[in-house]
């Protein structure tokens, strides 16, 4: 199994131990409504653009309910089993699906936790550490390419990962798979950092989604 595949199963073991509705970092989704974005991520291309084309918001509501209702651990089934072939994200899975999972995996272990800290993360596998670094740098590019501060993502033995944003200069400090969280906008993780405190505040208030 590639990574991707790792974390989607170990994902998918963690939301049938919580159970359906036990609450994740996605604001306002319980492991259920996360169960079902991810099947119409990978298997309804036609529900998953209304999230982002308001005049399909209505059919996408018809489908999403429709998932909804199905009996959590046959949801699950679909999830672990993966994007089907005709799936946009079938391949190459290890590239599309990576930082999806992994992401998820840990808004599912971090659900209940105080969104102020202080959080113990898991410790990751060397090899999955250096697999998140291509989609760290990928997605932070997205998600803080319009920073208030001009942003570096530095692991704790000095490497600098990625430099983004624009102006006053704060470095935030962590582990690769932290940082990857704190570029989706995640809370609790586990980063320090190094900056005027104006710049940082700026920086935490920052919106860092796609």
């Amino acid at each position: 199994m590639n990574w991707a595949q790792v974390e989607r199963r170990a994902m998918v073991e963690a939301m049938r131990r919580e159970g359906p509705d036990a609450p994740t970092l996605c604001t306002g989704w319980a492991t259920r409504d996360l169960a079902v974005h991810l099947l119409l991520r990978e298997r309804r291309p036609d529900a998953a653009a209304g999230m982002f084309l308001p005049p399909l918001g209505a059919w996408t509501g018809r489908v999403t309910r429709s998932y909804a209702a199905r009996d959590y651990d046959d949801l699950l089934d679909d999830v672990e089993s993966g994007p089907p072939w005709f799936s946009l994200f079938a391949l190459p899975d290890k590239y599309l699906n990576l930082a999806e999972m992994f992401v998820h995996h840990e808004d599912v272990l971090r659900g209940g936790a105080d969104p102020t800290g202080p959080w113990t993360p898991r410790e990751l596998a060397p090899g999955l550490s250096a697999a998140l670094e291509r989609p760290l740098k990928m997605m932070g590019r997205m998600t803080m390419g319009k920073s208030p501060a001009r942003v570096t993502l530095r692991t704790p033995d000095g490497r600098d990962l990625l430099t983004v944003g624009s102006g006053e200069p704060v470095t935030v400090v962590g582990t690769v798979g932290e940082l990857l969280l704190f570029a989706f906008g995640r809370a609790p993780v586990d980063v320090a950092f190094l900056g005027e405190p104006a710049a940082v505040a700026l920086l935490s208030m920052a919106r860092r989604s796609l």
